[in-house]
C-alpha cells in the first residue's frame, strides 16, 4: 500500500485545497486568532457550507457526504497542510461518531444535520485529562478514568421528576473536565461520566447543550479556555454543577451491556481521531518540509556553502521517506477505521501506530527546518515553532508516542506474557497484522 490518493480522496482534496488558498488568510492560516474561541467562525462556515468539510464522515441521511473515516482524513491532511485552525477534530472526529452510533433516531436527526452543515459544533469531554485512556489508544479503556463513584471525575444521577423512584425525570451531572478540545465554544459536549455508585458503577456518555436556541448556556455550566501547547488547537476546563443530560444509549438498567456498547463505541472513536490526527499532521509535515527544501535551494544559490547539497539532499530524502511513510500509515488507519474490505483481517492499533508515526515525523522534520541552513531567523522558522507546538499539543491530548506504540501493540498481541514476541517458541497470544509487521514476518 503507498500514499497515493485514490480518486474519491482526489474529489475532496483538490477543491479543498482551492478553498482552503481563498479562505485561508495569511500566512496559510496557520496563526492562532487573537479571539477568544481560537479559530474563525465565519471561516469555518464558509468552509462547511462549500466544502461539507465537518460532515464528510457522516451518512448522507443526515445531512453527510457519506466519505467515511478515509474521506474525513484526506480533508484532515490538507486542513493540516494548510495549517488551519478549526473545530473540526472536536466536532467530526470525537463528538459526532458517539451521537451516530449511541444517538438514537431522534437525537441524530436533532444534531447531526445541524453538526454536518457548520451550524453546530461539538466536542467529547473526559474527566482527569484522560482522553487517550477512554479512547483505547494507550490501554484498553478500561478503569476507573470518569471517576469511578469516588470524589472527582464527572459523576451522572438520575433526578426524577416528583421525587419518586422510577418516575419521569432527567439525569443531571457534576464534576469537572480539563483540557477538553474546544471546550469552550462547543455548542454540544458529549460528556463521559460515571453513574450506579461504587459498586456497581457504569462509564456512560451524556449529551449537554452547552448553549440553547437563544445561546445561553444552562444554568450549572461554566466554561472557561485553558492555556495550550498549541495555540491553534484550544482546550478549556468545563465544570458542571446540575447541569441536565440526555443519555446516549440504552438506560442503565442492564449495566453490562450498556457500559460495553459505550467502550466499544469510544474505541471505534478512538480509530477514527487518531487516523484524522495523523492524516493532519503529515499533511502539517510535508507542507513543512516543501518550505523547507525551498528555502534551502535559495540559500544554495545564494552561495551557500561547497560540498554541502550531497549530505542535504540525503538528509531531505530522508525526511521525505518519513513524511510519506506517515501519510501511508494514517490513510491505512482510516480505512481499517471505516471497517476491513473483504477478506482483509482487522488491524487492530492501526490507528494509534499510525498517530505516532505521523507525530515523530513531524518533530523530525521540525528540527531539521530549524538546523538546516537559512533556518534560525528565516520566514520558515515560525512555521517549524508552530509544527512542534502542534506536535506536543497532540501528544498531551492523545498520548505520548511511545504509549500510542505500546497500546498499539498490546492491542495487536505483539508481545506474550513473559514479554516475547507474540508467536516466538513458548510465547502466548495471537499475531495480528501490526504485530506480524514489527517483528518483521
Amino acid at each position: 500500500m503507498d500514499a497515493a490518493f485514490t480518486e474519491e480522496q482526489d474529489e475532496i482534496r483538490r477543491p479543498l485545497r482551492a478553498l482552503l488558498g481563498r479562505y485561508g488568510g495569511p500566512d496559510g492560516g496557520g496563526a492562532a486568532p487573537g479571539g477568544p474561541d481560537g479559530y474563525d467562525r465565519a471561516r469555518w462556515r464558509r468552509l462547511a457550507a462549500a466544502a461539507c468539510l465537518p460532515g464528510l464522515a457522516l451518512p448522507a441521511a443526515y445531512g453527510g457526504a457519506g466519505r467515511g473515516t478515509a474521506g474525513l482524513a484526506a480533508a484532515c491532511e490538507e486542513t493540516g497542510r494548510a495549517g488551519l485552525p478549526s473545530p473540526l477534530i472536536g466536532t467530526a472526529a470525537l463528538a459526532a461518531p458517539l451521537l451516530l452510533a449511541l444517538g438514537g433516531e431522534e437525537r441524530r436527526t436533532a444534531l447531526l444535520p445541524a453538526l454536518a452543515a457548520g451550524e453546530l459544533t461539538a466536542t467529547l469531554a473526559v474527566p482527569g485529562g484522560r482522553l487517550a485512556t477512554a479512547l483505547a489508544l494507550t490501554g484498553a479503556g478500561g478503569g476507573d478514568w470518569a471517576g469511578g463513584g469516588r470524589a472527582g471525575g464527572i459523576q451522572a444521577r438520575w433526578s426524577p421528576a416528583d421525587g419518586t423512584q422510577g418516575a419521569a425525570g432527567d439525569w443531571r451531572l457534576y464534576g469537572e473536565a480539563d483540557q477538553v478540545l474546544d471546550g469552550h465554544t462547543a455548542d454540544v459536549l458529549v460528556v463521559a461520566a460515571h453513574t450506579g455508585g461504587f459498586a456497581r458503577g457504569r462509564t456512560l456518555l451524556f449529551a449537554v447543550r452547552a448553549a440553547g436556541p437563544d445561546g445561553a448556556a444552562p444554568p450549572g455550566l461554566r466554561r472557561g479556555r485553558q492555556d495550550a501547547a498549541d495555540g491553534t488547537r484550544p482546550q478549556a476546563r468545563v465544570e458542571l454543577r446540575d447541569v441536565p443530560a440526555e443519555l446516549l444509549g440504552e438506560a442503565p438498567a442492564d449495566g453490562d451491556r450498556a457500559a460495553a456498547a459505550v467502550a466499544a463505541a469510544l474505541a471505534a472513536t478512538g480509530a477514527t481521531a487518531a487516523a484524522c490526527l495523523a492524516a493532519e499532521a503529515a499533511g502539517t509535515a510535508g507542507a513543512l518540509l516543501s518550505r523547507t527544501a525551498g528555502r534551502l535551494r535559495a540559500h544554495l544559490a545564494d552561495g551557500g556553502p561547497a560540498g554541502a547539497p550531497q549530505g542535504l539532499r540525503h538528509r531531505l530524502a530522508e525526511l521525505y521517506g518519513a513524511v510519506q511513510a506517515a501519510r501511508t500509515a494514517a490513510h491505512h488507519a482510516a480505512r481499517a477505521a471505516d471497517g476491513a474490505g473483504p477478506g482483509e483481517p482487522p488491524v487492530p492499533g492501526a490507528g494509534a501506530l499510525a498517530l505516532a508515526q505521523a507525530l515523530a515525523a513531524l518533530r523530525a522534520v521540525a528540527a531539521e527546518a530549524v538546523q538546516l541552513p537559512g533556518g534560525p531567523g528565516a520566514g520558515g522558522d515560525r512555521a517549524a515553532r508552530r509544527a512542534f507546538s502542534r506536535a506536543a499539543g497532540d501528544e498531551l491530548l492523545l498520548g505520548p508516542v511511545h504509549a500510542l506504540r505500546a497500546g498499539a501493540a498490546d492491542r495487536a498481541g505483539l508481545f506474550g506474557p513473559g514479554g516475547e514476541p507474540a508467536g516466538a517458541p513458548g510465547a502466548g497470544g495471537p499475531a495480528g497484522p501490526v504485530a506480524r509487521a514489527a517483528v518483521g514476518a
